[in-house]
Parts: C-alpha cells; structure tokens; sequence
C-alpha cells in the first residue's frame, strides 16, 4: 500500500511523537509499505521525506500554505491513504487532514495526545465553523484514555479506534536475573521523561519525598529522574532547597543508557495524570520493572493493579503505591516475574501495523469523494 504521513515534527526532531512516526515509517517499509513523510521540520534530506518548511521565528513547524502544498504532494505521489498525525493542537497537520479531503483521499487521523477540557472545547469551535467530523475521517487514539474526550466532540459521524503506540520488545526484554533489593542497600525509583510543566515534575519530586517518608522503616529508597526540558533549573531548585541528594538528575539519556538504567530499577513511576501512552512506562513494563501511575492515563492499558504494577487516581493513592512497592520485596519481585513472564503483545510492532491496516481499510471502504467538496 502506498502510504503518506503528514505531521507537523519529524526528525531530526527527537520529541515522543517524531520518533514513534519514524518508527512506524520502518516497521511498514520492512513490511512491504510503500510510504512516504510530509513535515513541516525543517532538516537535512532523507530518502522518503518531503519538508514543506517555512521561513518562521523560533522555527515553527507549520506553513501559511501547508494545505495547497500539501495537496501538491499528494496529487503527484497519489497515496492510497493518508496517516495524519496531531498533538493536541497541530495546525499542518490538519492541513494535511483538509487537503487529503479536498483530494478526496482515505484519511486517518491518529491524536497522540490527550484532550483537555480546553482543546476539547478548541476542536468543537472548529467542527461549528468546519464540520469536520463530516469528512470520512477514521480516528485513532494511542489508549482508551485518550479515545474517549476524541468520541465526545466527534461524535458518531467518526469512527475513533484504540490503536498503540508500537515497541521493539525484544529490544527491551530484560536477560539477567530479577534484581535483589540488597543489591546496593537502596530501593532505586526511576522516572523517565520530559521536563516540561504539563508533566508536573514538581509533583514527581513531592511524590518521591511522600513515599520515601511513608516506606517501612530500614528500608532505604533512592530515585533517579531521567530527561531534560524547561522545568529542569526549578527541580534542582527544590532538590537543594529540601536537601534531597538521594535523588539524582543525570539529564538526557539514550535508549541503550535508559535500557542499562532499568537493569537497575526497582519501580518505574509515571505520575502525569493526562498521560495519553506513556511510551517510558511500557519500556519499563517490558524491561521488567514494576510501574506505578495514574489509573486515569494512557499507562492503564498495559498495566493492571497487582500485575504489571500499581495504579493510583491521586497523589496519595500514588505516594501509597511507591512505597508498598518499596517496602515490599515479595509483591516486587512477583510483578517483576510476571512482567518478565508476559509481554504486552497489543504494543508489538506486528499488532500495532495489523491494527492501523485495518483502520486504512475502513477509510477506504468509507471513501474520500464525498468528504472532499466539505473540505473546501
């Protein structure tokens, strides 16, 4: 099948959203895909990628044109479907969404955020002024949690499926033994991510302190945050300010340094409430460590309380939850077996490509002809 994916970031872009594209791109052409990327990322050229970049401050992923460009490609390329893919407010790739209806192309738009209350209320302002829950268009979210705001402003015209994001398990499947709490006298807490003020990492660092007072006596508990953003210079702030050198702030690390960091960990903690995955969370699953997180996010797909972790629906419930895994080697050690024992097949690249094929053949099936003249 020929294949175009229009968004906004792509690489050299290296954000959640641009490598899990890039790795969707390979895993279609080894499986026989033809398939092409349409960015407004501007960057050096790779086979494959088409840039439509424009001159803007701060280098802004979008362009004044993006909907006749866009619809340029997509006549000359002549795609049998269209992958749009949008954070929670990405402007070039709803030109991507407009143009490929205007060309009366197969559409599927896959949201790989979650919808607030805001956005929610953004997207039913431009459905008022565009209807665009009326121009053939096949939605997919990356969980249950973040499909559900997507059904209540589309509506029934549009049909939204839950579709994961895709890991390489192998890649991240643990081969040495269980790790022992006595390895090195401390529990160790990792959380990995961006540090940026949606994620709350202020909360991450109060929730770390909660649970490190609430764990059992003599048991020693030490944390280790991985990532950089904007947030970073305020949490080594607060980590001066309350003394916490038990928790550590290495920065940015690759996958292969994130895959030796989990060799280490005793409990992966995933706090944001309005996750919409929490692709750090599956590789931790997948590595064999116990997760916590918010009941209400993307996480709860592949994590279920008591087997792959513990999940929470407040900070208290979350505090609570680190530290009983802290304070508990048994229940530790029997999720981590488990974990290990059992991968999260609906995450693999096979059930992910099968699952996004089908949502192809259910956009063809509804056509983009009669969509097209209510895009214009």
């Amino acid at each position: 099948m020929r294949i175009l994916h229009v968004s906004d970031c792509y690489l050299p872009r290296l954000g959640g959203i641009e490598v899990q594209v890039a790795d969707l791109v390979r895993a279609q052409r080894e499986a026989g895909h033809e398939v092409r990327v349409a960015t407004a990322t501007a960057g050096p050229p790779i086979d494959g990628v088409v840039r439509v970049v424009a001159a803007l401050p701060y280098d802004l992923p979008v362009h004044p044109r993006g909907t006749s460009r866009l619809l340029r490609v997509m006549t000359a390329y002549r795609p049998q479907v269209v992958h749009v893919h949008t954070g929670a407010v990405s402007p070039f790739a709803w030109m991507g969404v407009r143009a490929a209806a205007r060309a009366g192309l197969p559409v599927v738009v896959t949201v790989h955020s979650m919808w607030d209350p805001v956005t929610r209320g953004v997207y039913r302002a431009l459905n008022a002024m565009f209807h665009w829950n009326r121009w053939g268009l096949v939605g997919t979210a990356v969980s249950e949690a973040a499909a559900r705001p997507i059904r209540r402003v589309a509506g029934p015209r549009v049909p939204v499926r839950v579709v994961s994001n895709g890991l390489d398990l192998s890649a991240w499947r643990p081969t040495g033994p269980v790790r022992r709490p006595d390895r090195d006298g401390a529990v160790h807490v990792v959380a990995v991510g961006r540090l940026a003020p949606r994620k709350q990492p202020l909360r991450l660092l109060k929730l770390f302190e909660e649970a490190r007072r609430r764990v059992s006596p003599g048991v020693e508990m030490r944390a280790t945050v991985v990532g950089d953003g904007p947030a970073r210079a305020s949490m080594e702030r607060y980590l001066r300010s309350r003394g916490m050198r038990w928790v550590s702030m290495p920065g940015r690390y690759t996958r292969e340094q994130i895959r030796e960091l989990l060799d280490s960990a005793d409990v992966f903690v995933a706090p944001a409430p309005r996750e919409s995955f929490g692709l750090a969370a599956l590789e931790a699953r997948a590595a064999g460590v116990p997760v916590v997180a918010r009941a209400q996010s993307g996480v709860a797909d592949f994590v279920r309380p008591g087997k792959e972790g513990l999940l929470g629906r407040s900070f208290q419930e979350l505090a609570v939850s680190v530290a009983r895994l802290a304070g508990d080697a048994g229940l530790r050690r029997a999720i981590a077996e488990h974990n290990r024992a059992t991968e999260p097949v609906r995450c693999s690249w096979p059930a992910v490509l099968a699952g996004f094929d089908r949502c192809y053949e259910l956009a063809v099936e509804r056509g983009g002809g009669a969509s097209g003249r209510a895009a214009r």
